[in-house]
């Protein structure tokens, strides 16, 4: 717990970072008044505006105003939607972790048993087709993928839904499309930590004694595996938390990502800024559950 909350008072510094850049990119694209305001707009609407919101202020002044408001929450509000940009994220923000979770399930299905069966078969047949499907599906770029689940599936088959979400057909093809690239990286790391942890001693101690092959493999070697497993689950979680844009787009998704690129193609710089606070927030969560987690798989992992 001591470990745990020095952890999150280092996570003040690093947001207040975050904060600043996402601040000055949003001033480099440009016056926010003229991506406010339509063309047709004059010049005494646009100088009523800028002493509105602050802009003619020097521009520390208008970031410590801007830091200001968001420790009280108060990102802004949205052009586009006319409403707040907050509450607009945290409407948005359960598909885009269900979707997260779906791809994450679907990928741990896929890459832990085949992982564990390519190392315990190491340059089997079956080992270098594992091996080249994992290689196949990291080189396939999601949208690509998307796209041809979408014609094979929805359209030639009409399995499932093209678009949208409402009921678990809705889930399947943006989860298999998240999931299939997430497990293509995972099974080779699955891999490659069997084969270091099967090759030690205390595996063949084990081996000595008469232990099977299968109580070997699950309990004492994919325990000590998991280590570098949990680390780029957490590393693939904050990518699927804030990378989910393109599937969610491909396929409809009403989720954090697709309400990220609308806003970024509209200028709705209140919400760019309010999605990237909390796509933030969920990387330096997910890292910091991943250190916790490491403690429970081996004891002998201190934080002092």
């Amino acid at each position: 717990m001591k470990y745990f909350f020095k952890s999150l008072l280092k996570t003040i510094p690093v947001l207040i970072l975050i904060t600043l850049i996402v601040f000055l990119l949003v001033r480099v694209t440009g016056d926010p008044v003229s991506l406010m305001l339509p063309e047709t707009a004059t010049d005494a609407e646009r100088d009523s505006l800028r002493e509105a919101m602050g802009f003619n202020d020097p521009i520390m002044v208008q970031y410590f105003n801007y830091l200001g408001d968001l420790v009280t929450g108060d990102f802004g509000d949205s052009f586009r939607y006319n409403t707040d940009a907050l509450n607009l994220i945290f409407e948005r923000l359960p598909a885009t972790l269900e979707l997260a979770v779906a791809a994450m399930i679907v990928a741990i299905i896929i890459s832990v048993p085949l992982g564990i069966l390519s190392a315990v078969k190491r340059n089997s047949f079956f080992d270098l087709f594992i091996t080249g499907g994992a290689v196949l599906g990291k080189a396939m770029p999601n949208f690509w993928l998307g796209i041809m689940l979408i014609l094979l599936l929805s359209v030639t088959f009409q399995f499932f839904p093209v678009s949208g979400r409402g009921t678990l057909g809705h889930l399947v093809l943006p989860a298999l499309t998240l999931g299939t690239g997430i497990a293509a990286e995972m099974t080779r790391l699955i891999r490659s930590s069997m084969l270091e942890i099967l090759g030690q001693d205390f595996i063949r101690t084990a081996r000595s004694k008469g232990l099977g092959e299968a109580i070997i493999v699950n309990k004492h070697a994919f325990r000590n595996a998991l280590i570098p497993v949990v680390t780029i689950m957490a590393l693939q979680t904050s990518t699927l938390i804030g990378g989910t844009l393109i599937t969610e787009t491909v396929f409809a998704w009403p989720g954090l990502g697709q309400l990220l690129v609308q806003s970024v193609n509209l200028r709705d710089m209140a919400v760019v800024q309010a999605a990237t606070f909390i796509i933030a927030i969920f990387v330096i969560l997910s890292n910091l559950i991943a250190d916790l987690v490491y403690r429970l798989l081996d004891p002998r992992i201190k934080y002092d």
